[in-house]
């Protein structure tokens, strides 16, 4: 089978290095396109609210100032995310291939599988920590959401199996 558009699940584990390899490895074979996805999932996302202060256990001021340094925190994130992303488009073009990227805030699982969709992805490459039973089930798991979702065809990298 030959691929012609590979997205790649990017995150900032250690697994990330090799999931980028093997799609490097495979887009090289068929000179395919590359989409660099990541996303900051729905708990990273904050927002203000205001019930703590109705029922007088903070402060506005102590609510601003916590929403203020959730904030800067989601930027740094999001900054960091973006140069990550920017290094592998440039590790990508020395390779001879050609490479963009796309950085999502939500549902990280359903937008992966949107974005392949929308760029008429023949592939996802996506990484697998190894998590099991309870740990999976409460963090979820990507890779298991593509498999079971995704229009495409989906290459999952396993990372080292988590110990019972």
């Amino acid at each position: 089978m030959s691929f012609h558009k590979i997205v790649v699940a990017l995150d900032d584990s250690d697994l990330n290095k090799a999931v980028f390899a093997q799609a490097v490895a495979l887009a090289q074979t068929t000179q395919a396109r590359l989409l660099l996805f990541s996303g900051m999932g729905d708990a990273s996302l904050v927002q203000p609210t205001t019930l703590p202060s109705e029922v007088g256990l903070f402060s506005p001021e102590m609510m601003s100032s916590t929403y203020q340094a959730q904030q800067v925190n989601l930027e740094s994130r999001r900054v960091a995310i973006e140069a990550l992303l920017a290094r592998h488009v440039d590790v990508a073009h020395q390779a001879g291939l050609q490479a963009e990227t796309t950085l999502e805030m939500g549902d990280i699982e359903a937008l992966l599988c949107a974005a392949a969709q929308t760029w008429g992805a023949d592939l996802i490459v996506v990484g697998r920590r190894g998590r099991k039973g309870l740990s999976e089930a409460l963090l979820g798991s990507v890779s298991n959401y593509a498999v079971h979702h995704a229009h495409c065809s989906v290459l999952v990298v396993q990372g080292e199996l988590e110990q019972a």
